[in-house]
């Protein structure tokens, strides 16, 4: 089954829709290099509206191509970028920059529903407000040492992963110094900016593909996964009822 992922970045979720069953296709405003599926570099919005109105897509990878219509997709993922919700503001304003993010779940979503297949919207929590009855994913419930707190709104039921953080108690993974020079330890692995030491973060994300910069943007794509899988049951499930009918 053909998954379109939008705002894509290096492949994070699609790496994790693909072990649920999809072939995943991935769009981004900027080139991704590093993503490892077929990808086209464009803006998410202006692909959406090329498929809805009836146009197709053409893909690229290892100098295969696939030229896909709407049609051709079983469901659609979007990543809306997340800078608007974090609170960069200050940090911003320190460095000198003036740029701002605009928010586009609200655009995004109404091409999708336009679109009328399963999709899936991921944001980070600051976005919750913007999101219909979002679910909740948090690394130490599937067993990883990161707390990268994402949440998934779709047009199908879905079911999040709770906290575990009482799993990861024990302070080990170097994550700052404090400005008297004391070393600090965090209980999970920190996949951000300087945040911890880079060697631990492939094995905390799952991810072995990514620059460190694209890892400390990414969603694990263990939660692809656990999204997917569900996906794929529901959109797979009346397929197979269907044939069974015919055939009876």
């Amino acid at each position: 089954m053909h998954l379109l992922d939008l705002y894509c970045c290096a492949g994070g979720m699609s790496a994790g829709y693909a072990r649920a069953g999809f072939q995943p296709f991935g769009i981004d405003i900027d080139p991704q290099p590093n993503y490892p599926y077929p990808f086209l570099q464009m803006d998410a919005l202006e692909a959406l509206s090329v498929l809805l109105s009836g146009g197709s897509l053409i893909f690229a990878w290892h100098g295969e191509t696939w030229e896909l219509w709407l049609a051709d997709f079983a469901a659609i993922h979007a990543s809306p970028p997340c800078q608007s919700f974090l609170s960069l503001g200050a940090v911003n304003k320190a460095l000198g920059r003036t740029y701002d993010y605009p928010n586009l779940i609200g655009p995004t979503r109404e091409l999708l529903l336009e679109a009328g297949l399963p999709y899936v919207i991921e944001n980070v929590e600051p976005a919750r407000p913007h999101l219909i009855d979002p679910v909740r994913i948090c690394g130490t419930g599937l067993n990883q040492p990161i707390r990268r707190h994402r949440l998934f709104e779709s047009n199908l039921p879905l079911e999040g992963i709770k906290c575990r953080h009482d799993r990861y108690t024990e302070p080990r993974y170097w994550t700052s110094w404090r400005p008297n020079g004391e070393h600090r330890l965090s209980t999970v692995v920190q996949v951000y900016g300087n945040g911890g030491n880079a060697h631990e973060w492939p094995a905390a994300m799952n991810i072995d593909w990514m620059t460190n910069h694209e890892m400390a943007e990414a969603v694990p794509p263990s939660y692809g996964r656990h999204i997917g899988k569900q996906l794929v049951e529901q959109i797979w499930q009346p397929v197979v009822s269907s044939t069974e009918r015919k055939e009876s």
